[in-house]
């Protein structure tokens, strides 16, 4: 059975210090509820993170505020800026045309190489046995493929390089599996092939067989 008690008795007990005790008992455990302590959680995360992304304005990177709506939810909100300090090598263009366009912009000989596959005759590239100091752009798009200080006298009749410029080379099996086709990565345009473990002394053990017309040599004081 429970009992009532009239409005001014309650008054009264709650003056009393047993009630006293068990009305702060109460806020504690209303305090302490998992509502209670997620309300307040969230409260003080938002705090924390409003503080930490606005000292961030402006710089480059990647960041996440949260604000809370109406409904005590957090919603995210993703802060994305450009990192003008990066050093990552950046990916070559790509570079789209038809066949007609690319004919257009080369010349007979470099159309067949470079968008037919085909390969010149040894011994007669202008680079076969040039050994300038620059780099080595694809003659379709411009795209730097080669340091000079990585092509080497392979003795097989081509230019030969023993690494591309990051991200520079496609490489792409040929579909008898005997043979690895590069490419520029940007444009498509055939290069050669790729040879590894022929045993030349160089760091990679590679040979990159170019074809002279596939690429331009540009001086490095240029």
């Amino acid at each position: 059975m429970s009992a009532s008690f009239p409005r001014a008795s309650l008054n009264l007990v709650a003056l009393t210090p047993k009630s006293n005790h068990l009305l702060s008992t109460l806020q504690r455990n209303i305090l302490n509820s998992p509502f209670a302590f997620a309300r307040t959680s969230r409260h003080k995360f938002v705090q924390a993170e409003s503080a930490r992304h606005s000292s961030k304005a402006g710089l480059g990177g990647f960041g996440v505020g949260v604000l809370p709506n109406r409904n005590s939810r957090r919603i995210g909100v993703a802060f994305c800026c450009s990192d003008s300090n990066s050093t990552q090598t950046p990916k070559p263009m790509a570079v789209q045309k038809s066949e007609e366009e690319w004919q257009a912009v080369l010349s007979p000989e470099q159309f067949r190489i470079l968008r037919q596959k085909g390969t010149e005759f040894p011994n007669t590239g202008e680079y076969n046995k040039f050994f300038g100091d620059g780099i080595y752009k694809c003659a379709g798009c411009g795209t730097q493929l080669y340091k000079s200080t990585t092509k080497f006298d392979s003795g097989c009749g081509w230019p030969a390089f023993f690494e591309g410029l990051p991200g520079a080379i496609k490489r792409t099996p040929d579909p008898d599996g005997r043979r690895t086709e590069i490419t520029c990565a940007a444009c498509g345009g055939h290069l050669g092939h790729v040879f590894k473990g022929e045993g030349f002394s160089t760091p990679t053990d590679e040979r990159h067989c170019v074809n002279s017309i596939s690429i331009k040599f540009a001086p490095a004081n240029e």
